[in-house]
């Protein structure tokens, strides 16, 4: 029946949202933190579910050994990079900081083929391969695992940035490097911590991506495909997050099912974009972002 198409469209498009908001917090993340935008988490997602990809495949180790390699790889790197590049630039303009996040992006699609190879390796995780049917809904069982995950996080992150001192301290390295600094706050390590948790954040979205569409350098795209998210729901808010993750993947299901068969494809891939544009006409900061964004 119509309506139940209809619906299952609307569910699964939601459960994909909530999967492009666990790697978008990423974005939000750094930018609460830095008040910049990394345009690397998208190679980061990649490097992540590479190098779990990589263990499993070619090392042979068991599924959780080679999340913590991943886990523990993610955490140095994102350690050592905010130590040598990032750290230097505390104080100088954002853009500065951008710049360095898009060399950063460049250099990281060219380290994973260079250790792992190119081709697409599968991330298998512990669930069934059968849909899951309630009552009209058809839903795979690693979309019902990838909301889930997202939503238990982006709580996590909600409440870490609302309630715990560290997140309201990142808040205020946010607004001011030099005001956090004359009262006392070690911007350095909330910097690194920030990285270090968009690594973290990286590593989650890798794993369930990877799983979903496997493993490759072409993973790096989901970064740019997250991007309208953020722009929509706004750069400095995890709620916004959700909701524009929610907004953008029913919009993409919706024109998959209903536009892509009159059209003949095509319309779902920009359809996130058409939205992101039309946000920054009207709200340029977001639903739910600050309404003073420095424009860079």
């Amino acid at each position: 029946m119509e309506w139940q198409f209809f619906f299952e469209l609307i569910v699964n498009g939601m459960l994909t949202g909530l999967m492009y908001s666990l790697v978008a917090v990423g974005f939000v993340l750094i930018y609460k933190s830095t008040d910049a935008i990394n345009f690397a988490q998208g190679e980061f997602v990649m490097i992540a579910a590479i190098i779990v990809a990589g263990f499993l495949s070619l090392y042979g180790f068991p599924l959780i050994a080679s999340i913590l390699v991943a886990l523990v790889f993610m955490l140095v790197f994102n350690w050592g990079l905010e130590r040598v590049v990032l750290r230097p630039m505390i104080g100088r303009p954002v853009v500065a900081i951008i710049m360095a996040t898009i060399g950063l992006a460049l250099i990281l699609r060219g380290f994973g083929p260079l250790v792992f190879g190119a081709e697409t390796r599968p991330i298998n995780l512990p669930i069934p391969d059968e849909p899951v049917i309630w009552g009209p809904l058809f839903m795979t069982p690693i979309d019902l695992l990838g909301g889930t995950i997202s939503v238990l996080f982006l709580a996590i992150f909600g409440w870490f940035f609302m309630k715990s001192r560290k997140g309201v301290a990142m808040r205020a390295v946010a607004d001011s490097h030099q005001v956090s600094m004359a009262m006392g706050i070690n911007v350095e390590r909330y910097f690194a911590l920030a990285w270090m948790l968009a690594g973290v954040v990286a590593l989650l979205g890798g794993v369930v991506w990877g799983n979903a569409i496997g493993a490759d350098t072409q993973l790096f795209l989901l970064g740019l495909k997250v991007f309208p998210v953020v722009i929509l729901g706004g750069l400095d808010s995890i709620i916004g997050c959700v909701v524009g993750g929610l907004i953008i993947g029913v919009c993409e299901a919706l024109a998959a099912g209903y536009v892509d068969p009159i059209v003949g494809g095509g319309t779902k891939d920009f359809t996130p974009y058409v939205l992101m544009i039309l946000a920054l006409m009207i709200r340029p900061y977001g639903i739910f972002g600050k309404p003073i964004i420095e424009r860079i």
